[in-house]
């Protein structure tokens, strides 16, 4: 009797050690985060940017000790692949941070091209995946249930604040060109029914094919429309050889807009030819979110200069993108306390207008797509760029029309 009584005593004693066993085998885990990350092609410079952002975050939170999950702290640990600026190859390599390399939740690769090839990969596995970049409706319009869009304003919308800020200055007419992919033509889409609505005359609505170098025949259809303000989309390099194709032909139009014209690389590189340029971004020392969840700009920034002392480029607003996406992931898995690809989901709309990030407000709906997170407008001007729209954070009037390039 006595050794029967005895042995269910050992029995109970182990069965509740067993939680406990298990909650200490899963502080020594870290959860895996997984991300591909072009090392060349179109998207290097941005995707690589990006990658700094979910370093900086993965940084903090292990300095803090990990996340916690039913009372258990774990620790991040970041596993990323090469990508090469390919979607053909992006379902493969998604599969194989899920399946061989068993990363427990998954970062978009950088754009809605390359996110809209990994988001059926991530599906099928049934793994969520947070969006830092990809803004094209498109993909929220496919029905995936293990998607968000952490920081990522939806792209019809993304556009928008730079036609406000065009129609403010006065202008009238205005001429549109995009690159044909998910993200600039989503963009652009927009951007042109904003410019209808408020009474805009839209002269021209063109699109080019990836690999474009000359753009002189846009540029002069687009001054012969008899636009003001002209309006193409495309990506840094892009946007570059076009600046610069408008001073050489001497195409000058009252105003002119390129989304990246405030980044860091764009001002190095476009010099001159980048001068009175409006553009849209969320990271500058003139733009300061009151943050409620995660670092601020100062102190992202600050982290930025002391990781990567020897990066080509400071800190823009694709590392903000992507370090605040962080911080929602971050959220996201606190209030789930799990891993689960729908519980994720329902944490992450739970939370929505209660976050503020490094990059603004935040609210999804039930397809993942973001709904805030919007871009302020900046113009270069001689001494640097300044904000200029919306009018409430506004640090200069805008030059408009811009001066003749002679004068610049």
């Amino acid at each position: 009797m006595f050794k029967r009584e005895l042995f269910k005593a050992i029995l109970a004693a182990s069965v509740l050690s067993l939680p406990v066993a298990q909650a200490y085998a899963q502080a020594d885990k870290p959860i895996r985060i997984g991300m591909t990350v072009s090392s060349s092609g179109t998207f290097a410079l941005a995707a690589q940017s990006g990658q700094r952002g979910v370093e900086i975050w993965i940084d903090d939170v292990n300095a803090r000790g990990g996340i916690d999950i039913g009372g258990v702290k774990r620790k991040l640990e970041l596993v990323k692949l090469d990508d090469r600026s390919d979607k053909t190859i992006i379902p493969k390599v998604y599969e194989t941070l899920i399946k061989e390399e068993k990363c427990d939740f998954l970062f978009g690769p950088f754009g809605s091209t390359l996110t809209s090839a990994a988001a059926s990969t991530t599906e099928t596995n049934n793994k969520m995946m947070i969006i830092w970049s990809a803004s094209a409706d498109s993909i929220y319009a496919q029905g995936f249930k293990s998607i968000v869009s952490a920081t990522q304003i939806a792209g019809t919308l993304l556009g928008q604040n730079g036609v406000r800020a065009l129609h403010a200055m006065g202008v009238k007419k205005i001429a549109f060109a995009y690159l044909d992919e998910p993200f600039p033509a989503s963009l652009t889409q927009g951007a042109v029914a904003l410019a209808k609505e408020l009474g805009m005359e839209v002269t021209q609505n063109e699109k080019f094919a990836k690999g474009t170098k000359d753009f002189n025949i846009m540029i002069q259809k687009a001054k012969a429309s008899g636009a003001e303000a002209f309006y193409p989309t495309a990506y840094e390099g892009d946007q570059m050889i076009i600046a610069r194709q408008l001073r050489e032909t001497n195409a000058l139009f009252k105003a002119v807009y390129f989304v990246y014209a405030s980044q860091p690389q764009f001002l190095q590189q476009a010099g001159k030819d980048g001068l009175y340029a409006l553009s849209q971004t969320l990271l500058h020392d003139k733009i300061n979110w009151k943050v409620t969840h995660g670092l601020n700009r100062e102190q992202m920034t600050a982290r930025y200069a002391k990781m990567f002392p020897n990066a080509q480029y400071p800190a823009d607003f694709q590392t903000a993108l992507a370090y605040g996406a962080g911080v929602v992931a971050e959220e996201m898995i606190k209030k789930a306390q799990s891993l689960d690809a729908a519980k994720l989901k329902q944490a992450a709309l739970d939370l929505n207008d209660k976050m503020v990030t490094i990059t603004g407000e935040y609210k999804i709906d039930n397809t993942g797509k973001q709904f805030k997170n919007e871009f302020a407008i900046m113009q270069n001007m001689p001494a640097g760029p300044e904000v200029v729209y919306p009018p409430a954070v506004a640090t200069a009037k805008g030059v408009y029309p811009a001066p003749a390039f002679n004068a610049r």
